[in-house]
């Protein structure tokens, strides 16, 4: 991505409950038009996070990953925007997105693995999750609880809409 971001706001989460919190808070300030691309591995959070999201719209649920369908559409329970939960990862390019023909406008939409695909929109926000990889598991054979490893989330606002800060 070349854009400067116009906001950005960083912070360490330390597990799934945490993440989930975020997603609320961010699900409290967006509304139609919004979009908000989430970048990071498997495993990070990004569908805890847009669950929390839902919760914050005050969307129908259960709010899942979209792998299998590229994109759903959850309905508002309480007449605010619907959320639009897409899974960019099997779209070669930006035409394949447009093909989906995704209210843009009318919903806020939430694009896993959509970076280089949306990002020509006047306004957006882009959280980007790290998470530590690890121990091998040739060194640490027992799997049988994985370990909750935290979370560093960057979340920037590009645009006008966000140039105050996106929380």
């Amino acid at each position: 991505m070349s854009r400067k971001p116009d906001s950005r706001w960083r912070t360490e989460i330390p597990g799934p409950d945490e993440m989930h919190e975020l997603g609320v808070r961010l699900g409290r300030v967006l509304r139609a038009g919004d979009l908000a691309i989430l970048t990071g591995p498997l495993g990070a959070g990004k569908t805890t996070l847009t669950r929390g999201i839902g919760e914050g719209l005050g969307v129908r649920g259960p709010v899942q990953s979209p792998t299998f369908v590229l994109a759903r559409t959850h309905p508002s329970l309480v007449g605010g925007a619907p959320l639009v939960h897409v899974d960019a990862y099997r779209l070669g390019d930006a035409t394949e997105l447009d093909d989906l023909d995704l209210d843009f406008e009318g919903a806020v939409v939430v694009a896993e693995w959509g970076a280089g695909l949306v990002e020509e929109r006047g306004s957006w926000i882009e959280v980007v999750i790290d998470r530590h990889v690890g121990a091998d598991p040739e060194e640490d054979p027992d799997w049988s609880e994985a370990p909750v490893e935290p979370r560093r989330v960057t979340v920037s606002g590009y645009g006008p809409r966000w140039a105050e800060g996106v929380l």
